[in-house]
Parts: structure tokens; sequence; C-alpha cells
């Protein structure tokens, strides 16, 4: 599940864009402001950005500047400024896309998993001092390289890429072996018992993260 952080000083609008992204598979998190964008991003992990231009105090093109001194997070301008010197100062200010009000559900989901696909192959979460590095197949904690098997690799992806979301057990299954699969619970189980025990040896401290909540499933706690 991809986070994606949306960003409009309109609670409707905000609502709204959730009302389009949550059933196509998105958790949605809501910024009314800039700043309050800016604080989400240096503390949880997102995917994407949906942004406003109009906004009171810090608007979408100085967001999506003071963004990019730190980020290379997709960012899409959601906005009802729809004349081509505004376009292209969007783009060029460091947007990766650019929509305007009003807009259709199907070709804002279309674009938003078009910016993704983009980005999905340079794919790279950074936590703490945990590096999983998604194109080049690797961990790293402390600089030092860990060995994880394919099924460990893309259990612990997950996770990183659902901070602080409940995932259960059926879920963990279905995006990483399949619908059709017959993996048991007490497989699952053993993937993870293997990851905590690969990170404990180098120092991370995987039990402060990595929670298990008994009779639903796993949480990874981003303590932040």
């Amino acid at each position: 599940m991809k986070n994606i952080l949306l960003v409009d000083d309109e609670v409707k609008m905000l609502n709204l864009l959730e009302l389009y992204l949550t059933p196509n598979g998105f958790n949605c998190l809501k910024a009314n402001s800039g700043s309050q964008a800016i604080e989400y991003l240096t503390e949880k992990q997102v995917d994407a950005v949906l942004l406003d231009i109009m906004m009171q105090g810090m608007d979408g093109w100085e967001t999506c500047e003071e963004i990019r001194k730190f980020s290379d997070i997709p960012i899409i301008m959601v906005t009802a400024r729809d004349n081509k010197a505004d376009m292209i100062y969007g783009l060029n200010s460091g947007s990766d896309d650019y929509i305007t009000k009003p807009f259709d559900e199907d070709i804002l989901i279309a674009r938003l998993n078009a910016v993704l696909r983009r980005t999905h192959s340079a794919n790279e979460i950074i936590f703490n001092e945990l590096i999983w590095n998604e194109a080049k197949h690797t961990v790293l904690v402390n600089g030092k390289d860990l060995t994880f098997t394919p099924i460990e690799f893309s259990l612990l992806g997950l996770f990183l890429g659902n901070q602080d979301i409940v995932l259960s057990r059926d879920q963990l299954i279905n995006n990483i072996w399949g619908f059709d699969s017959e993996i048991e619970d007490r497989t699952v189980d053993s993937h993870i018992r293997n990851i905590r025990e690969k990170l404990r040896k180098v120092g991370f401290q995987i039990d402060e993260h990595l929670a298990t909540l008994y009779g639903i499933g796993y949480q990874w706690r981003s303590m932040r």
C-alpha cells in the first residue's frame, strides 16, 4: 500500500482526494499547509505528494521548491490554475506532473500510478541507520551489507513502506506470495523471525520497531 501525502488548505478537497484514492489502494496522509507537509515528509515514509498551489502562507510552488532541497519524492500539483505559464512554472519548480481542477478521477489515478512507476526502479527507503534499496536489492545497516532471501527482503520492504500500519498475515501473504498461494501463517512468522535475528546481530533495534500484534498481525513502528 502506497502512502500519499495530500496537501491543500481546503478540507473539502482533502476529503475528496481521499475518497478517490483510498478505494484504489492508497493510504492518505493529510496536510493543510506547506509547512505541515514538510514536517510530515521529514518524519514519515511517503511515496508521493499531491500538492495544491493556492494556499495561505507557503504556497505550492514554494513548498515544492523546499521539498526538493531534501527529497526527490514524486510531486503532482493539483490546482485550479490552468494557464500555460503556471503549468510551466510548476514543472520547473520541481513537480513531476500538473493536473488542473476540476479533474477526472480516473485520470488522476492513472497519472499518479505513472509517476510512481517511473520512480519504482530506484526506490530506496532510509530508516535510521538502515537503508533498503529495491533496485540494488541491498540492505545496509551502518554501512554493513546484510544478506536476505528474496522473501525476507520483500517483507522488510513492505514493512518499511507501510510504517505504523498494522498488516495482517493475510495481507502479507497476498502482497508477497499472491492471492492464490497456499502459504500458512507459520511460514510468515518464520520469515519474520529470520529478519529479526539478522538485524539483531548487527545491533539494529528491531524489537523497538517490528512489533507482533497477537491475533492480528505485525506493525513496523516508526517511533517518531
